[in-house]
């Protein structure tokens, strides 16, 4: 666990509940929750890179990741190992240094791979029977935060995160 470097994460049905709104308009709404933003600020201060692979291509969550800095997006990828493999590569990175967080079906082939395979408490069946932890928290409601959270835990870097947390607070002009 303290080899992790990458945090690859699905987005509908861990960063939402996997419900969206479509307008007459084509126009499109989805719930994100600020605890998971949070969880963008934690694995910051844990050196973690992030990065987002999602099934299906959505104009906010392209919106949600660009807000919160994220560079490494995948939106609208149904084979999520094309993705897998390109972070992979990119970060110079062995399965064992990736953790993945995800809920359903399409992510089980990238969940295979990673060292550290970890499921929303509302994931699929097949999702959880092959995972090394599941968040108590459903996805929409903070799942990502939580995964995060555990994951700078089993690091033993808890202390140091909140410290660093705490300082960027008392640093900030907002």
């Amino acid at each position: 666990m303290t080899q992790i470097k990458l945090l690859i994460s699905d987005v509908d049905g861990v960063w939402t509940d996997g419900t969206f709104y479509k307008g007459s308009d084509g126009m499109e709404f989805k719930r994100f929750t600020v605890l998971d933003g949070v969880g963008i600020a934690m694995a910051r201060a844990a050196d973690l890179k992030i990065a987002l692979i999602s099934g299906r291509y959505s104009p906010a969550t392209e919106h949600r990741a660009k807000e919160l800095k994220i560079e490494d997006v995948y939106n609208g990828s149904l084979n999520k190992l094309p993705a897998y493999e390109a972070l992979k590569e990119k970060y110079n990175l062995d399965d064992s240094e990736i953790a993945y967080i995800g809920d359903d079906l399409i992510d089980i082939p990238v969940m295979e791979k990673v060292g550290v395979p970890i499921a929303v408490a509302n994931a699929a069946p097949e999702v959880k029977a092959i995972i090394k932890y599941t968040t108590k928290i459903s996805g929409g409601y903070g799942a990502f935060r939580e995964a995060v959270a555990w994951i700078i835990e089993e690091k033993g870097e808890t202390d140091m995160v909140m410290q660093r947390m705490k300082e960027k607070v008392l640093n900030s002009q907002e």
